[in-house]
């Protein structure tokens, strides 16, 4: 099925076209969504809480941005070296991340899983859709059992394109066999759920699970 192929419109009793769209899958993020993610414990399993906190605010030094080069399919190996040609006192808080990486994953985000299970038991498409470097991800599904309900998971380091970029969507889209705009995705962070309106999908922007199942449950999902 490819991605201009319309999805089943919704009708209404009489037949006709109601003007809303049937959502027949969901797309979901990982960091903060199914898994919670903190790169401050793992930064401080190595430098200690004081010094993370003040490595993660720098005014100099944008963390975010510096991790979504791995996210992108850079290494980490270029990604630490750069950190040690233009912020050299930074070095050691940059190194703390991917070596004691395990330590910023710390545990199921609560009910988010519990819904994931309810999707798949009433036979709706689930896949993942995540910003995490190559290198790291097997974390994700060695430690979490909601991983392997999903029925694939695009992972952004391997496919060496992240989120917001249009073609990480599309993927996911046609690995699922189903119109982008047939899909609900859920994520936490705003640019991310910009993007995916601007494609035609069903945005479901992450705070809580209790939100996210009034959500879904108003796209028509079996939550």
């Amino acid at each position: 099925m490819g991605l201009t192929q319309d999805p089943d419109p919704i009708t209404t009793p009489d037949g006709s076209p109601s003007g809303v769209v049937r959502v027949r899958g969901v797309v979901w993020d990982f960091g903060n969504v199914l898994i919670d993610w903190d790169p401050l414990a793992a930064i401080a399993a190595g430098v200690g809480e004081d010094e993370a906190r003040r490595f993660l605010a720098a005014s100099d030094f944008d963390f975010l941005a510096w991790n979504h080069g791995p996210d992108s399919g850079g290494t980490w190996e270029d990604a630490e070296a750069e950190v040690r040609r233009t912020h050299p006192h930074w070095l050691e808080h940059a190194l703390a991340y991917r070596a004691n990486f395990a330590a910023s994953l710390l545990g199921e985000v609560p009910g988010t899983a519990d819904l994931v299970r309810e999707l798949r038991a009433a036979g709706v498409p689930q896949w993942g859709l995540t910003n995490w470097s190559d290198e790291l991800y097997p974390h994700a599904p060695e430690r979490f059992e909601v991983v392997a309900l999903l029925d694939g998971v695009v992972v952004s380091g391997t496919e060496r394109v992240a989120k917001p970029d249009r073609r990480a969507y599309e993927l996911v889209a046609e690995r699922m066999g189903l119109p982008l705009g047939s899909l609900a995705f859920v994520d936490d962070r705003a640019t991310n759920i910009e993007a995916a309106d601007a494609l035609g999908m069903a945005g479901v922007l992450f705070t809580g699970a209790d939100d996210t199942r009034l959500r879904l449950r108003s796209l028509g999902l079996p939550v």
